[in-house]
């Protein structure tokens, strides 16, 4: 797995960088003041691009200080740093380059006054948030199966990606009208509440960060034009995946100027369920009507039967901005399409053809990436590689820093920078346990409330506010954290105060004294932590090394950005889609294209959801370089019942003349168990072979089209089904509660349906 371009990124003398450069890509580095749109195809150099503008906007005399580049990962951010420093020395350091939060969470900071926050605020992540969530619901006696704290977590977070703040939540007939619907006419209570305790707590979470910068921006025109003026040039990687709040603030940075310069893929657009909105690169142009677009359409990486595959699908959707993207590169291969019996089938043949590939090219595991569009696909590729012997390793399980034993320690630490955070507070009070229970927080929590004082004023004057004798153990954590205080006031670094904090809290301790092999790991990460604030403190480039600077970096670490923890790399990737955005592999292989599976059933409501499903298999296509294989189950396991599965429409989609398609690829246990002996029998499709119905001649049902109860479905039966047309009941299985009917369709010949999913109508 490599970031892209990752390797490109030799030192370049002056000016040596645009020799490097094809025509398009010269045209956009060497641009000159305006607005400018680059609209950048999978693989053209999009980073390369970025990077060396920002290179010759400095050798041309534009102070470092006054250009702004936001990105979606610290990774992305630090590879461009690393590659223009390479290019124009260590003045490269003093551009203000990140992503949206860290670059918004540094002007907050520096502002935090106007908002009634202190500069040490605290960042909750998403556990934060839902913790304090589930505490409201309780306080507020609501049914936490109707108030599942994720869905009022998305439902805030949705608003306040629209900068619908939680008065105009409430006041909004529409916003109540859904939550009654949904019978949650009390989220806006909920989040009225939230957003107060938050600010209580001296905290924002993720969404603040974006929503609180629009509200400075906003409120504060003086605030604003400091930063107008301040940013001569304004940059915004992958723009497709900003959402209203993103492309408001940057919008408001450039309007001075007007130097911005979006760069992005309208066919990368992925990120919709997270706010994205595509709209705002679709329709850029009506808000700056002088932009200069500039189209990157070479692609660099994959050979030409997949760019050319790629582009065979991404041409069905109608919204989106008109590109071609080609290449130079070799023809390549045919696109393996492997059909298995059964997921489990499917986890055997793609596993057995990742050891083939291997040993035909002496490849190794780490060249192989496997792509799924849901986590819980990965159970049956595990399974096959592990009786291979072929390592793996899965993105997007755990993260490091969500672990209990790091966000212990973590919670130590913001509550010793930030005694206003309720959540930490919660966290680590009876942490080791000192005999101070929930109900004792509680108590001390509602005396906070109902004095309208923070929680940290409580426990530091326990005796001023309570009796008895949990007194005693909650001064001797107030003592612990003033003597944590102390230190940070004399000004230690971040390594010095957290591995104080380590050792003194007890934490430490109680995970050394814990000999498991469970208790082990757990010591080895928090040493990890600790070995990790170190490199913070000893890294140059980091001018801040306190513990408020380190916490920040952490709080604003995305999945991309996680350490590694295995030492062995050569291990095959296996990861969503979603999380496969920006990386590249040699080999790809996407699983699990069925119907309802890829695209997600979830996703078939409007034309938009379905096209956002198409860019995301346009994604997957263009992470491969040489080698793509797609791969279908025709029954799978869903909800505890055996599923019969219908190939996914967008294989269909794919230009038949770039596939490899062979029934032979199915193969008993024996020969898969085998593979040595497995041999694909491939080739393109004969002339003599039935086409599959295509999109463009798929059954449109009738009118009056509702389907029918089949429980009394016989042979010889007449139906009609939604997308295979009219058709027979040629025979009909039972077996225990399931019920199979083959039918023979007059358009796509004979299919073996499940009745209780089928939806068949019975024609009398």
């Amino acid at each position: 797995m490599k970031i892209v371009e990752e390797n490109k990124s030799e030192r370049l003398k002056k000016n040596d960088y645009l020799s490097t450069l094809n025509e398009p890509q010269r045209e956009a580095v060497l641009y000159g003041n305006g607005p400018l749109m680059i609209i950048a195809g999978a693989g053209s150099g999009k980073t390369r691009v970025l990077t060396y503008r920002i290179a010759h906007l400095m050798e041309n005399g534009v102070d470092p200080f006054r250009i702004l580049s936001l990105t979606f990962t610290n990774k992305a951010s630090g590879e461009m740093r690393h590659r223009i420093e390479g290019a124009v020395g260590t003045e490269a350091r003093n551009i203000w380059m990140g992503t949206f939060h860290s670059v918004f969470a540094k002007i907050l900071r520096i502002e935090a006054r106007f908002l009634g926050y202190t500069s040490d605020f605290s960042i909750y992540d998403t556990d934060d948030s839902k913790s304090l969530l589930r505490s409201i619901i309780k306080e507020f006696n609501l049914d936490d199966k109707i108030y599942k704290a994720n869905v009022v977590y998305n439902r805030i977070s949705g608003a306040k990606n629209r900068l619908v703040s939680a008065d105009d939540y409430i006041n909004n007939a529409v916003i109540q009208a859904d939550d009654e619907a949904a019978k949650m006419k009390e989220i806006g209570r909920i989040y009225k509440t939230y957003a107060t305790r938050c600010f209580q707590a001296n905290a924002m979470d993720f969404d603040d960060l974006l929503f609180n910068t629009n509200v400075l921006f906003r409120d504060f025109p003086d605030v604003l034009y400091k930063y107008q003026h301040k940013f001569q040039h304004v940059m915004v990687d992958e723009f497709q995946d900003t959402n209203v709040s993103q492309y408001l603030i940057t919008r408001k940075l450039s309007a001075v100027h007007r130097n911005i310069v979006v760069v992005g893929d309208d066919a990368q657009s992925i990120y919709a369920f997270r706010g994205a909105n595509i709209e705002n690169i679709l329709n850029f142009s009506k808000d700056f009507p002088d932009v200069q677009t500039i189209k990157l359409e070479q692609n660099y990486r994959s050979t030409g039967t997949i760019v050319s595959a790629a582009n065979s699908v991404i041409a069905r959707n109608k919204a989106q901005l008109e590109k071609h993207t080609f290449t130079a590169n070799d023809e390549g291969a045919l696109i393996d399409v492997i059909k298995a019996g059964s997921d489990n089938e499917e986890g055997r043949l793609v596993a057995s053809a990742i050891l083939e590939e291997k040993m035909q090219k002496a490849l190794r595991n780490e060249n192989f990436a496997i792509l799924y569009r849901t986590n819980a696909q990965s159970r049956s590729f595990e399974e096959a590689l592990r009786k291979l012997g072929i390592k793996y390793r899965i993105i997007g399980g755990q993260s490091f820093y969500q672990r209990k034993e790091i966000k212990d320690l973590l919670g130590y630490l913001r509550f010793t920078v930030n005694q206003r955070d309720e959540e930490a507070f919660k966290r680590i009070i009876n942490l080791p346990k000192r005999g101070i229970g929930d109900t004792t927080v509680a108590r001390i929590t509602v005396t906070a409330s109902e004095n309208n004082v923070p929680i940290w004023e409580v426990v530091a004057n326990i005796g001023n506010y309570a009796t008895g004798r949990t007194i005693a153990p909650i001064e001797q954590f107030g003592t612990l954290i003033k003597s944590f205080k102390i230190m940070l006031e004399d000004g230690k670094d971040a390594y010095e105060v957290a591995s104080h904090i380590a050792k003194v809290s007890g934490i430490l301790r109680e995970l050394y004294e814990d000999k498991t092999v469970e208790g082990l790991s757990r010591y080895e990460n928090v040493q990890e932590l600790l070995n990790g604030i170190k490199e913070f403190v000893d890294n140059e480039e980091n001018e801040d090394k306190t513990l408020s600077a380190f916490l920040q970096s952490v709080s604003l670490l995305t999945n991309a950005d996680e350490p590694d923890d295995n030492e062995d790399h050569d291990r095959v990737t296996m990861m969503t889609i979603h999380s496969a955005k920006g990386l590249e592999f040699r080999n790809v292989f996407i699983v699990g294209l069925e119907e309802d599976l890829f695209p997600s059933q979830m996703m078939l409501e409007s034309r938009q959801d379905l096209e956002e499903e198409r860019r995301l298999f346009y994604v997957a296509i263009t992470r491969a370089e040489k080698k793509l294989s797609f791969s279908y189950a025709e029954s799978r396991y869903q909800w505890g019942r055996l599923k019969m599965c219908e190939p996914s429409r967008f294989l269909l989609e794919v230009d038949p003349k770039f596939l490899n398609i062979s029934n032979a690829l199915r193969r008993d246990s024996e020969q898969i168990n085998s593979p040595m002996s497995f041999v694909r029998n491939l080739g393109p499709r004969k002339a003599t072979e039935p086409k599959p119905v295509t999109a463009a001649t798929a059954h449109t049902p009738t009118g009056d089209f509702i389907p029918s109860d089949t429980h009394d479905l016989a042979e010889g039966d007449k139906v009609e089904h939604m997308k295979f047309g009219f058709g027979t009941v040629l025979k009909m299985e039972v077996n225990g509660t399931d019920r199979k009917a083959t039918v023979k369709f007059d358009s796509v010949g004979e299919k073996t349906l499940l009745l209780s999913f089928a939806k068949l109508r019975i024609i009398k």
